[in-house]
């Protein structure tokens, strides 16, 4: 069995000056308990009590070249040596701004920061200074950061979430500010009738529509066929300004994200997470006119660690990596793999499954039988219980997963890797009513 030991004593420790002892609430569950980790080395992590594990969890996403990669840290260490801050600007923002038009269809032009909550909140000042309109459209289960205005109806309690066609505005936790859900309607994701509807009862007010392209934070579920292209169009024809949050789907469905994978364009879109290969970074990118609002001064963007060194080194280093032959197709390979076998294992259990995303990664959930389109039915048919304990077996077998369901894949894993999670899964779905 696994030893957790030191983890606990950490826990009462750190609980006396940490708030809860962990340094963000999605760290706080209460099962399995918060463990604490002393190393990574490529898709392994090793936890203070000398358990190791195959990690899905990667940083919740940012590691997609696996733990401690040498490409990063040599750049960086190279970087940290001829300084840190510069509160001015440096060749290496410009060249990693270069790359990324290279890459990403939007980028006409691109500004930095350091987390995905915070240059939400740059994407939505710039639409509406663009479109001289207050109001913004985000969508059930879709997860934009913690700030008052965005932490809005991401996972609301069925009960409190009003009807389908017109959802209640749920605030997402406790001192939020009730002034906040005053800017936003909130829609069904997958439904293009409600969405043209709530679109011609509003488009004077509408200055942004948020989305994630693929609804990572909620069952990782792709969108209908159509429906993206039909969204834009919807937009354009309104003069609302589109926006992909593509902080998980940016450089890890393919390099040039979502927009790129499915053929859409947005006016602006976010990036973070596998940007840098675990530095703390995330940028706006979108077309010269709306983006030219921040570069005339007329929108405010501003921060002290903003393209810091030690994170363009990061970024420069991670796509460097990225463009390399088959990167992609090989992480779609060892997803797909992985994502087939558990399927094969829940029939041979005669367990319900439901495992959804397009390879590097995915979202395994324990149904009813239901399938999901959209947040409603995420949580009408999810089991998060028995998934819960799923999450702790596979712990004492060697894997370690994010426990709302996400599995990354990094370049790290390897087929070996693969093997032994199937063969842990089995044990643990056998062993879960142990």
């Amino acid at each position: 069995m696994r030893k957790s030991e030191r983890s606990k004593e950490l826990l009462k420790r750190s609980r006396r000056s940490l708030a809860g002892g962990v340094s963000s609430s999605v760290r706080a569950a209460k099962r399995p308990l918060p463990l604490f980790f002393e190393g990574g080395q490529g898709s392994k992590i090793c936890d203070v009590d000398g358990n190791e594990y195959v990690d899905y969890v990667l940083g919740q996403g940012p590691l997609i070249l696996g733990h401690s990669p040498s490409c990063i840290l040599k750049a960086v260490q190279q970087a940290l040596e001829k300084g840190q801050l510069y509160a001015a600007q440096h060749e290496m923002e410009i060249a990693l701004s270069e790359k990324l038009q290279q890459l990403i269809p939007c980028a006409e032009l691109v500004r930095y920061s350091n987390s995905g909550s915070e240059i939400v909140q740059a994407a939505l000042r710039v639409a509406r200074a663009y479109t001289g309109r207050e109001k913004v459209i985000k969508f059930e289960g879709h997860y934009h950061g913690w700030f008052d205005n965005v932490l809005i109806s991401v996972h609301p309690p069925l009960e409190s979430a009003g009807p389908l066609e017109a959802p209640n505005a749920v605030p997402g936790t406790a001192g939020q500010a009730n002034s906040a859900l005053c800017d936003v309607i909130v829609l069904p994701w997958n439904n293009l009738e409600v969405f043209e509807e709530a679109v011609i009862n509003s488009k004077h007010d509408i200055a942004a529509v948020i989305m994630e392209p693929i609804m990572c934070n909620t069952g990782c579920i792709l969108p209908r066929e159509g429906y993206l292209p039909a969204v834009q169009e919807i937009c354009n024809r309104n003069g609302i300004v589109l926006i992909f949050d593509e902080i998980i789907t940016g450089f890890r469905l393919s390099l040039s994200g979502a927009q790129g994978y499915f053929g859409i364009t947005p006016d602006l879109a976010t990036f973070g997470k596998a940007m840098a290969g675990g530095f703390p970074i995330s940028c706006l990118t979108g077309k010269q006119e709306l983006m030219e609002l921040i570069a005339e001064g007329k929108v405010n963007h501003s921060g002290t660690f903003n393209s810091n060194v030690m994170v363009m080194a990061a970024a420069l280093a991670t796509l460097s990596q990225l463009e390399s032959d088959g990167v992609y197709e090989r992480l779609c390979e060892l997803g797909t793999r992985l994502m087939q076998g558990l399927r094969e294992l829940a029939e041979e259990v005669g367990i319900g499954f439901h495992i959804e995303g397009p390879g590097p990664m995915f979202h395994l959930a324990f149904t009813d039988g239901g399938s999901f389109h959209d947040y409603r039915t995420f949580a009408e048919h999810n089991d998060m219980d028995r998934y819960h304990r799923f999450v702790e077996v596979l712990l004492d077998e060697g894997v370690r997963v994010i426990g709302r369901g996400m599995w990354y894949l990094s370049t790290a894993h390897t087929d070996e890797d693969v093997e032994f999670t199937l063969g842990a899964a089995k044990l643990a779905l056998q062993g879960m009513d142990r």
